[in-house]
């Protein structure tokens, strides 16, 4: 393992571990007695969004490395800026707060199972790995690994420590994000031709990709008739993924590709302007009404 690589999964231990840090017992307790929500929530987090992810992948055929960042992104759980991002929209935080609590913990299996499935059955994907020499087996083993050391050690120092995670989990969250940006652009500055050449088609792919996220949230919500509170909570849980985490898997598993970079560093940034565009629409609707 090259010494980019061994920071990398430095990198992915430390945001993991800050993610574990912040997960609290109550978040669970409110799974517990109202259990509706938080299901359609991960529903859409973990089946709507990949099954119509990989279908599209299916229809549109792109290059395969575009693909496999499209499905690893889609792979994986949502992120706490959908915390905030409910929050100002006048959402359900509460209710955001639970499904990241939970998504983040059940990720351990469902994203490298559901990533592993959908580059092996997708014919693109599956010959694109096995030029590279990946194994989707060991994909499902190695992202297994590196989510559930991590994760399991932050929930133990949630419980025994509760002052040193207060107090840890901040730096290290902003370190990893820091880390990360400067990782995204030296990627994208040593494949900068293949970056320059292809990013205006792949910026209205990630725009489209994202609007499914997003629109899947809000129909699980409304399929199983939630309020408009919860239905803003259910959208941003959904359409607002841990684009951070993909580009951690990006650089530790294969080998900082620059397609799924691109990708996975283009939702990052959309999904933060689409997010807020959003909540804010919805917040001066409310306050205008």
């Amino acid at each position: 393992m090259s010494s980019p690589q061994i920071l990398l999964n430095v990198v992915l231990f430390a945001m993991i571990y800050s993610v574990a840090l912040d997960l609290r017992g109550v978040d669970f307790l409110r799974v517990a007695r109202n259990p509706v929500p938080v299901a359609a929530g991960l529903a859409a987090q973990f089946v709507l969004l990949p099954v119509a992810t990989f279908a599209a992948t299916l229809v549109l055929r792109l290059p395969a490395n575009v693909e496999a960042g499209m499905l690893l992104v889609a792979a994986c759980p949502c992120g706490s800026l959908s915390n905030f991002v409910t929050h100002y929209s006048r959402g359900n935080t509460a209710l955001s707060v639970s499904i990241t609590a939970v998504a983040n913990l059940i990720a351990l299996l469902m994203t490298p199972t559901n990533f592993a499935w959908m580059v092996a059955a997708n014919p693109e994907t599956a010959g694109w790995l096995r030029q590279i020499d990946v194994d989707p087996a060991m994909i499902w083993v190695n992202l297994a690994f590196i989510l559930a050391l991590p994760l399991s050690l932050g929930l133990m120092t949630r419980r025994w420590l509760p002052a040193f995670a207060d107090l840890a989990r901040m730096p290290l969250s902003r370190l990893a994000v820091l880390s990360l940006l400067v990782f995204v652009v030296v990627a994208l500055f040593r494949d900068r031709h293949l970056f320059l050449t292809g990013i205006g088609g792949l910026i209205v792919l990630v725009i489209l990709h994202n609007a499914l996220g997003l629109a899947l949230g809000y129909l699980s919500a409304a399929i199983v008739k939630l309020n408009t509170a919860d239905r803003k909570a259910l959208t941003f849980e959904t359409g607002m993924q841990n684009s951070g985490l993909a580009l951690a898997i990006i650089g530790t598993q294969f080998d900082a590709d620059v397609g799924m970079v691109i990708v996975a560093g283009l939702w990052g940034t959309w999904h933060m302007i689409s997010g807020f565009s959003l909540a804010h629409f919805w917040r001066t609707s409310e306050s205008a009404g």
